[in-house]
């Protein structure tokens, strides 16, 4: 009867940790989990898990534990794997099959193997083992090999027991019959379940992979919006953690797991994917007059037309009798003042915070003052309407058209990745990448959403994302701000409904600024905050 109850409880047990198993996310816990449980089921006072290399050629050690030596290495002890537990060849140095190694004949012939006593057993090398007794003082005596074999009956591991304990007596003796029956059912329910989570796994690495090819992709179109798709998800992840710690005040209830954390990277990771849209002549835009090429050379060239129309001039008048003196001294009061207006326009095509009303009026004046002749002969003005402009630009290098171009990314990201069929675990990304462009205040863009319609992890990228480009130093129409500056632009952004003020609290009082310049920023830019 005892016998029977004991049986009993253990077919329960077999029976929850299959649940347990399938429910397990990290493959260290689930590989610790598979051998604890299958010595607590097996009455096993030791055990070790092996997997097999990629080559099929090797059983790597994975995990190890002895309970009466207090020996635990692999999995989440934080103990590495001992230097004498190297891998099981699966075979020798002439290409025969390794069959010495009792895990390792388990793994070639897929069949268990159950040895009562290791130093009297014949046909398999216990060298290693002896050697691993005589070191300890154990003695290892009863073995219990099992394959691991996944739906395709592939190999994918091995589980060993050692020292199958009397549950009355606590002495050692062998591995019943039930006892390898029930260590084969745990083995093909943890095959299953470790293949489960090494293909999730696969697939999320192919599905970040392919992630970083459309970043690579917007990289290799403009490098300088790749750097910003890369280190805008990190700055995310660090305000995102540091609000998670949070214990006190609006924020004290946030919390994220770790499938929440995985579902704000790969939304960090795409919260710009749309650029693949932009042109790259907008994006690249570093002079007010660019666009395949800086047009400004079309300017000094026109310029020197002038200038040549201006000498011709000269000459006639010397022809019609005018004083040569008298003409050349004009001549070079003209050739002045056209290399001031030509340096003017030059210094006005760079771009820059502000352009002043006045320093406008003269772009203007400047193309009604010089007129020239086009490649058809026409006498046009100097400069056309959309020349004019864009050296009239009063901030940056774009023109409100090429500005909604740029704008247009995030409505091209939100279309994207509404039209993926994101799985559950997956389904906010959409909703947090699409929303680092909206405001508290409901004056964003692309949904004029305001603070209350928006999640607290959209909201944390909208600051990554501004944060990144005040201080970005490879952006090819601006230098990098100093923190002090970008954080004072922040701090007035957070009074004026631009950005969550809970999180820019967050932000400064964790010193998330510092920690992402010491990483990112030139040293000149980190000064004195305050």
């Amino acid at each position: 009867m005892d016998m029977m109850e004991d049986l009993f409880q253990r077919l329960d047990k077999l029976n929850a940790i299959g649940a347990d198993l399938s429910n397990e996310r990290n493959i260290d816990r689930l590989l610790e989990s598979i051998l604890l449980a299958a010595k607590t089921i097996m009455h096993a006072d030791g055990g070790t898990l092996y997997g097999v290399s990629e080559d099929g050629r090797r059983l790597c050690f994975k995990i190890g534990r002895t309970d009466s030596l207090k020996l635990a290495f692999g999995g989440t002890s934080g103990a590495a794997i001992p230097a004498e537990f190297e891998d099981l060849p699966l075979y020798l140095a002439n290409g025969a099959p390794n069959n010495a190694m009792i895990a390792a004949y388990a793994a070639l012939h897929c069949k268990p193997v159950n040895i009562a006593d290791a130093y009297t057993a014949a046909g398999f090398d216990f060298s290693g083992t002896l050697k691993f007794d005589r070191m300890t003082g154990y003695r290892s005596q009863s073995f219990l090999a099992v394959p691991m074999k996944n739906h395709e009956n592939e190999l994918i591991g091995v589980l060993q027991l050692i020292n199958a304990l009397d549950p009355a007596t606590g002495s050692v003796r062998e591995f019943s019959d039930a006892d390898q029956r029930l260590a084969e059912s745990l083995a093909s329910q943890a095959a299953v379940a470790l293949t489960n989570r090494q293909l999730v796994e696969q697939l999320e690495e192919l599905f970040e992979s392919f992630i970083s090819l459309i970043n690579l992709a917007i990289d290799e179109k403009s490098p300088y919006t790749g750097g910003h798709c890369q280190r805008v998800p990190t700055l995310t992840m660090m305000l995102a953690e540091a609000a998670d710690a949070t214990t006190e005040g609006p924020l004290a209830d946030f919390f994220m797991s770790d499938v929440d954390r995985h579902e704000l990277k790969i939304a960090g990771l795409l919260h710009d994917c749309g650029k693949v849209t932009t042109p790259v002549h907008v994006v690249d835009k570093a002079t007010k007059l660019q666009t395949l090429f800086d047009r400004i050379k079309l300017v000094d060239t026109r310029f020197e037309v002038v200038k040549r129309d201006a000498e011709i001039a000269m000459l006639r008048a010397v022809l019609a009798g005018e004083s040569q003196a008298t003409a050349e001294a004009g001549l070079q009061e003209q050739f002045a003042a056209i290399d001031d207006d030509r340096a003017f326009l030059r210094h006005a095509n760079i771009g820059g915070e502000a352009m002043r009303p006045e320093d406008q009026e003269r772009v203007r004046r400047i193309s009604a003052q010089y007129r020239w002749r086009d490649t058809e002969g026409r006498e046009v003005g100097f400069l056309s309407d959309e020349e004019i402009e864009n050296l009239t630009i009063r901030a940056g290098t774009l023109t409100q058209a090429e500005r909604e171009t740029i704008n247009h990314h995030i409505v091209a990201t939100n279309r994207m990745l509404d039209s993926l069929p994101w799985p559950k675990h997956l389904k906010r990304v959409p909703e947090y990448a699409g929303g680092h462009h909206e405001r508290m205040d409901g004056k964003g863009y692309p949904k004029g959403l305001k603070r209350e319609e928006m999640s607290v992890q959209a909201r944390i990228m909208g600051i990554a994302d501004i944060f990144e480009a005040l201080t970005a130093r490879d952006r090819p129409y601006k230098s990098g701000m100093k923190l002090s500056q970008a954080l004072g632009i922040l701090a007035n952004f957070s009074r004026n409904g631009h950005i969550d003020p809970d999180l820019f609290e967050v932000f400064m009082e964790q010193k998330i600024y510092l920690r992402y310049a010491q990483e990112f920023l030139d040293p000149s830019q980190i000064d004195d905050v305050g």
